[in-house]
């Protein structure tokens, strides 16, 4: 599935230093202005929680970001008063959870998700969510939307 959002022209950043991230997390939210559900993609330990945290930074969440591995969903304030909910379905066995979780008013709130491990709801996430790749590479990381 993995084919979600507008088709257009990939834009790809080679993170080898975390003062990189906020360049690319200021060009991914650029270059979707009117997107509110990312997806990121990619293998354990390539940093997706990371620029998860770049991207709330971007957004003006003063919160501490952290990955929300046991309660599946975090949910950040905006310096705009503005809800952002971060979702890690890693631990997910099977859909009814995310069912249980009421994924549809986070995902139709028309607020940011910003979700980790969707592979494992992606017949639930809406059409226009925005795939964000990540991948190894060396002792960087490429990012690809």
């Amino acid at each position: 599935m993995k084919q979600k959002g507008a088709t257009r022209q990939k834009q790809r950043y080679r993170i080898t230093h975390v003062d990189q991230l906020q360049e690319a997390a200021r060009a991914l939210l650029e270059s979707y202005p009117g997107s509110k559900i990312f997806a990121f993609y990619g293998p354990m330990g390539v940093g997706k929680t990371t620029i998860i945290k770049a991207i709330c930074l971007q957004l003006g969440v003063s919160d501490l970001v952290s990955s929300p591995s046991f309660p599946i969903v975090n949910h950040y304030i905006s310096d705009q008063g503005d809800p952002v909910y971060h979702f890690d379905f890693y631990r997910i066995s099977k859909q009814e959870e995310v069912y249980d979780l009421g994924y549809e008013d986070y995902f139709y709130s028309g607020n940011y998700c910003l979700i980790e491990w969707p592979e494992k709801v992606e017949s639930l996430l809406p059409e226009d969510t925005v795939v964000v790749d990540m991948q190894m590479d060396g002792e960087g990381r490429i990012i690809s939307f």
